[in-house]
């Protein structure tokens, strides 16, 4: 996509003249207008083109600011959903690095390009057949066991996980504990894009999560009782009530006041 910028990043502005025009001050009329402060700017090589970007933007915020539409690799926008990979390397130095473009900020001399999707081959399993323990990780995930410890994937990780633990976790059958460790992961795919024996860790953590959910989580009477409500129809009008109503009308009762008893 073409854009046309100044020579220093920034859009063309003309000043506003004519009837629009405010006067200006007395001090202001005699020493010209005073020049508002320049935003820092920074070079960064967006899929191999140079782009002049604020240096207070994310990778993300400096994508859209270079001109470019970013149709895939964004969703929350907040570091929750792990839509934004991204891979890149700073200046004067070798190294590859990984993030989140929500997140991270962007640097002078950073090339970087995404990864709005890491191919996975996920298993098909029902859990209902799967026991919480080692055999279910044998059963659908052999490859955990060609783990080698290298820790690639925790450097890799841009939520800070201790991924390779939880992958010496699944080793074990330790269900719990690939549970603890994996619960922040927004399933980004970088720890796969690194690992050198091909471990799919984001779709072993959700396995984790499913079996403990089905086997090992403490049960939960109010739980059931507010399931059976549901079943039952006791929430059926209010939720007719909801359904029938306007987005704009959604949006006022989204963000009132948990006190509003007011009805729309």
């Amino acid at each position: 996509m073409a854009i046309a910028c100044a020579s220093d990043g920034s859009a063309g502005l003309a000043p506003a003249s004519g009837q629009g025009a405010l006067p200006l001050p007395h001090d202001e009329a005699r020493e010209g207008p005073r020049e508002e402060p320049r935003e820092e700017m920074v070079t960064v090589y967006i899929m191999g083109q140079a782009c002049r970007v604020p240096a207070t933007a994310t990778i993300m915020g400096g994508i859209e600011y270079a001109g470019h539409q970013i149709i895939r690799g964004a969703g929350c926008r907040e570091g929750y959903c792990g839509a934004c990979a991204t891979i890149y390397r700073v200046a004067n130095d070798y190294r590859v690095r990984t993030g989140l473009a929500c997140t991270t900020l962007v640097e002078d001399g950073m090339t970087l390009t995404q990864i709005p999707s890491v191919p996975a081959g996920k298993a098909v399993y029902s859990i209902a057949d799967l026991k919480p323990d080692v055999s279910a990780i044998a059963q659908t995930y052999p490859v955990v066991f060609r783990c080698v410890a290298c820790n690639t994937c925790t450097r890799s990780c841009p939520q800070d996980l201790q991924v390779m633990d939880y992958v010496q976790a699944a080793k074990r059958g330790d269900i719990s504990t690939i549970l603890d460790l994996s619960y922040y992961c927004v399933a980004c795919g970088l720890c796969m894009l690194r690992c050198p024996a091909e471990i799919t860790q984001p779709l072993v953590a959700t396995l984790a999560k499913r079996l403990y959910g089905r086997y090992l989580s403490k049960k939960s009477p109010e739980l059931g009782e507010r399931i059976a409500a549901i079943e039952s129809g006791a929430f059926d009008d209010e939720y007719g009530g909801l359904m029938a109503m306007t987005p704009e009308a959604l949006s006022r009762r989204y963000y009132a006041p948990e006190d509003d008893d007011a009805e729309d």
